[in-house]
């Protein structure tokens, strides 16, 4: 448990600094870099830990279960005060994993930063998460960035570089961070790591010293004398006389934005509302006495009370203990029973938190990502109130594993509580398959799914079955027109699918259009950046993983009272297509007219959800559809001479080489190849190199499955579905005949 040194000290600088006092930012990563590490330093600094700990503690890795396997999984957030340069400042920490499984979390936590303190491993380099992590904090959430290179230590140690090799190396590395950084950062905003302007650095988290150009300047040192400390074995002296947190904190305070800063460039990016209204001028001066919006940005649950507490952000306005607060999404009214900042895993409570700040609040669940404003409002200004935009995930859920009670009476409990940990990461999905009864639980990989199980085991008995990769249904061209007619025959529906173009599909998959923006918004998205027709663009009746329906009918009486079990319907046959039962995507539906009957005795679910389906089913059978499946991104680092065996393993398991370069005396390769042939990966690289193989990967899209007949009939075996591919035949019944 973390006991706060400085209980007041904090309280008074949430509420009462100024906007230059304070610091909100993430610690990012490739998994292993030393982010924990490194906050181990700065929670010393700030009175949290022993002079001795500092270093090996790992003391942001509170959960046992990180403590086990010895890496990040959950996003750890402290709030700290310090002293640097005869001022006090606070800074609000998130800490943040580095393996692709969990990579939501570091989403999560950049939505709510204002800048990001990038680490990479001196000697492994850049590596697949730490592109993907640059490219989420400076491209997606406009976080400012810094950059620390660690393990600086190892090109001494283990690499024996001499001076001049070792600073080419590192130049190497600043490069490629800004080549990146370039090309994914705000136009004109000249960001980027620079040794000689103080914004990148250079150290050892493990022995706990580290200098930048300025550090070096003030004490009258030359960058070689880390050098001759290390021959002389003296690292005392490099702890003591450049310690990692000074350097940090240095980079920090004079290179990432204050909350007020951020705004300017931040909220006109996260945030579509109209920036001259009231709540507009609000967010962009972070006004504490403005109306209040903030956003939800991660769910801690005890991992053995199971209590949730919600973390977040104030944007604008103030939170105050005791507040009803209105959830955007949920459509909710809750009440804010306990407030107070996180130290890791402890709420220090406040009376009111204003915006510019990170909070903690206890009393209610509700999905990380939620925006939240004043549930004092009238149903008036709550309807013309604008949310922020989706959190952008890079990875979709591509790998699935069915669960279900050991003890049958014990279903619907499961179903609960699995929801309530995909609160808290929302990159999981599951569903419960209607013909076994079991539920299916979705994930970015195994790891993931192992880790939200065994949450699951520890309050309800599970039986998890094995792994199974999770493809996609898709269309290749349009499809004819369906008039199909309900099994009773009294309402009718005319309609035909379209592939969705690349560009309105990668905003449906960024979050940029949803089924719950404002109707002027979303078709203003689609009309800007995916040159959609207006009119049409109003006409979208829902946004669903990936794909849109459309009603293009004008003037019908009656529709509203089957919108509900149409669009319930459209989103259950989306969840599994005709080929396989997969997830279907990429779809544009749309139905020009329908007939609904006058007596609402003949337009209950089962009819509405019969002609829907039917019509959905031949549509898609009719558009050539194909299995889809995920593809990954691999990036393999090692010794010269062994490419040839990490080649042979790619090529055995479907995968194609895309890059090779050369680093010194390591070979970088960079491949692709299909998820499916992921599982146990690492073990077969690690096998064929002597453990001596640096491997990540990253999500890199869906292809089609050559020759997928085979496939598609394998999954239909694993889901007891007849052993044919279907048939329109299945769903003539359905076809209205004109007489």
């Amino acid at each position: 448990m973390v006991r706060v040194k400085n209980e007041q000290e904090i309280v008074d600088m949430v509420t009462k600094s100024t906007f230059e006092e304070r610091r909100i930012f993430t610690i990012t990563a490739h998994i292993d870099h030393g982010k924990t590490t490194m906050a181990d330093y700065l929670l010393r600094r700030a009175g949290l830990m022993r002079e001795q700990d500092a270093g090996h503690l790992g003391m942001m890795d509170s959960d046992a279960e990180e403590q086990a396997r010895g890496i990040t999984i959950f996003t750890s957030v402290v709030l700290l005060a310090y002293e640097y340069g005869g001022k006090e400042y606070i800074a609000q920490i998130n800490d943040t994993p580095g393996h692709i499984s969990f990579t939501g979390e570091v989403s999560r936590a950049l939505r709510g930063s204002d800048g990001a303190l990038i680490l990479v491993d001196a000697l492994e380099g850049m590596m697949t998460q730490t592109e993907t992590n640059i490219r989420l904090a400076v491209g997606e959430e406009k976080c400012k960035p810094v950059l620390f290179l660690n393990k600086a230590d190892r090109l001494i140690s283990e690499l024996r570089l001499t001076q001049k090799d070792f600073y080419q190396r590192l130049d190497k590395i600043i490069n490629e961070v800004n080549r990146l950084i370039k090309e994914v950062a705000p136009k004109d905003s000249g960001w980027k790591c620079d040794f000689k302007g103080n914004s990148v650095a250079i150290g050892s988290a493990k022995d706990g010293w580290g200098f930048n150009f300025k550090v070096l300047q003030d004490k009258g040192l030359k960058p070689d004398i880390f050098f001759k400390k290390y021959m002389e074995n003296d690292i005392l002296w490099l702890r003591k006389n450049l310690p990692l947190d000074d350097v940090v904190l240095q980079m920090v305070i004079d290179h990432l934005p204050n909350p007020l800063e951020a705004a300017k460039f931040r909220v006109p990016k996260i945030w579509p509302g109209d920036l001259e209204s009231d709540l507009g001028k609000s967010l962009l001066t972070s006004d504490p006495a403005g109306p209040l919006l903030g956003l939800i940005l991660k769910i801690f649950i005890d991992p053995k009370s199971f209590r949730p507490t919600l973390i977040g952000r104030v944007f604008s306005g103030t939170l105050h203990a005791g507040d009803s607060i209105y959830l955007l999404g949920r459509k909710e009214r809750q009440k804010v029973k306990r407030l107070g900042v996180m130290e890791i895993t402890d709420i220090l409570d406040m009376e009111y938190v204003p915006a510019g700040n990170l909070f903690a609040v206890f009393g209610f669940i509700c999905p990380a990502g939620e925006t939240f404003i004043s549930g004092d409002l009238t149903d008036e200004q709550i309807e013309e109130t604008i949310p922020f935009e989706q959190i952008k995930y890079v990875c979709e859920p591509v790998v699935s594993q069915s669960i279900h009670a050991k003890d049958p009476k014990d279903v619907a409990k499961v179903g609960d509580v699995v929801s309530k940990w995909l609160m808290a990461d929302n990159t999981a999905k599951f569903v419960k398959d209607k013909d076994s009864g079991e539920y299916v639980l979705s994930g970015i990989d195994p790891l993931q799914i192992e880790i939200i199980t065994k949450r699951v085991n520890m309050q309800v008995p599970i039986v998890v079955n094995d792994p199974i990769i999770v493809y996609r249904e898709r269309i290749t061209q349009n499809s004819e027109v369906f008039h199909t007619k309900s099994p009773n025959g009294h309402n009718r529906l005319l309609m035909h699918f379209e592939p969705l173009d690349d560009q309105t599909f990668k905003l449906v998959m960024d979050g940029k259009v949803t089924a719950d923006q404002k109707e002027k918004i979303r078709a203003q998205a689609l009309r800007d950046e995916a040159g959609w027709d207006t009119k049409e663009a109003r006409s979208i009746w829902d946004v669903y993983e990936g794909n849109i329906l459309v009603n293009n009918t004008h003037g019908l009486q009656r529709l509203d009272k089957i919108k509900s079990y149409l669009i319930a319907a459209w989103r259950e046959w989306l969840e599994g297509g005709p080929l396989a039962r997969e997830p279907v995507a990429a779809i544009k539906a749309v139905f020009t007219d329908a007939t609904v009957h006058e007596d609402t005795a003949h337009t209950g679910f089962n009819e509405i959800a019969g002609m829907t389906i039917s019509n959905l089913s031949l549509c898609f059978l009719s558009s050539k559809p194909k299995l889809y499946e995920p593809i990954q991104r691999v990036d393999i680092k090692s010794p010269m001479g062994m490419e040839g065996n990490i080649i042979g393993v790619l090529t055995a398991h479907r995968g194609q080489v895309l890059n090779m370069n050369q680093e010194e005396n390591l070979m970088h390769i960079t491949g692709k190849l299909p998820a499916a042939e992921t599982i146990g990966l690492a073990d077969e690289f690690r096998s064929v190199t002597s453990g001596k193989a640096l491997f990540g990967y990253e999500f890199l899209g869906f292809e089609p499955v050559p020759d997928s007949t085979k496939v598609i009939l394998d999954i239909r075996k694993r889901k007891k579905l007849p052993q044919e591919l279907p048939n329109p035949s299945s769903w003539d019944r359905f076809i209205y005949a004109r007489k």
